[in-house]
């Protein structure tokens, strides 16, 4: 890889992967816009390390507490505000860790089409769009029941449909059971830490099945900048989303969708 193309991979992992706008549908069309050669397994893993490293970084202090009293809970000393949340996270994760093991290669050949990408960055950005007009709850992600959770991560399954995005569906859920925005990317962003532990783990086994070689300087180097793009990208999002709400985003992927259908057909 030239140092052009570690650099617009690693911003666009890091800015698209906690935005409402599909991080699959930007990584998908990098490559059909370029001559790029794929980037291989082993960046793929160092772009997965760096946000992984932001969403933790920023929320430590929450991780922090959610940990010690999930393993409280475990040692059945009971459970506050804080385990149960770590709890929902856990079960927000399972529908989309059994469906992405089962339908993973199905996905990967069949799905990945500019037709399916340019149908579900409108359709479910139109469904964001709906969630976030009709209504402002007031919920916190504290206030979640094992149905929330449940639901919610049933949606988040549906972002294995590439366009979807995850964030995008995770969040369209979370208002549409009654949480306030913030309190719904919150959430979401939460929940992608076990999502891109399971994604970047499958990638370590694919790497050890098939090892290759690593340029690590473009490998520490994507990571810290998908890193730091990230934990831009979530803190600039949640204070964004606070004062405007979602419908520029849902605006910006229907024109991309659209630019699509134009570009391919």
């Amino acid at each position: 890889m030239d140092w052009l193309q570690v650099v617009v991979l690693s911003l666009v992992q890091g800015l698209t992967e906690f935005l409402p706008i599909s991080s699959s549908a930007h990584l998908i069309l990098v490559p059909v816009l370029t001559s790029w050669e794929d980037q291989g397994l082993a960046f793929d893993v160092a772009l997965h390390i760096g946000s992984l490293a932001a969403v933790i970084v920023y929320f430590w202090h929450e991780l922090k507490r959610m940990t010690l009293s999930w393993v409280a809970s475990c040692r059945g000393q009971g459970s506050d505000a804080d385990g149960r949340l770590a709890w929902w996270v856990i079960v927000a994760t399972i529908p989309v860790g059994l469906i992405g093991l089962v339908f993973k290669e199905t996905i990967e050949l069949e799905l990945r089409s500019p037709l399916i990408l340019a149908i579900s960055l409108i359709g479910f950005g139109l469904l964001l769009g709906y969630a976030d007009w009709r209504k402002h709850g007031t919920r916190s992600e504290y206030q979640l029941s094992l149905k929330d959770a449940l639901l919610i991560g049933g949606a988040q399954a549906l972002a294995l449909i590439p366009g979807t995005s995850r964030s995008g569906i995770t969040i369209t859920a979370a208002l549409l059971l009654g949480m306030n925005r913030e309190a719904a990317a919150r959430f979401s962003f939460l929940m992608s830490i076990p999502v891109i532990v399971l994604a970047g783990g499958l990638e370590v086994v694919g790497l050890i099945q098939e090892p290759e070689d690593v340029a690590w300087t473009a490998m520490i180097v994507g990571t810290l900048l998908s890193g730091i793009s990230a934990y831009l990208c979530i803190h600039y999002f949640l204070v964004f989303i606070k004062r405007i709400g979602m419908q520029p985003f849902v605006i910006y992927r229907i024109i991309f969708g659209l630019w699509l259908l134009w570009f391919f057909w």
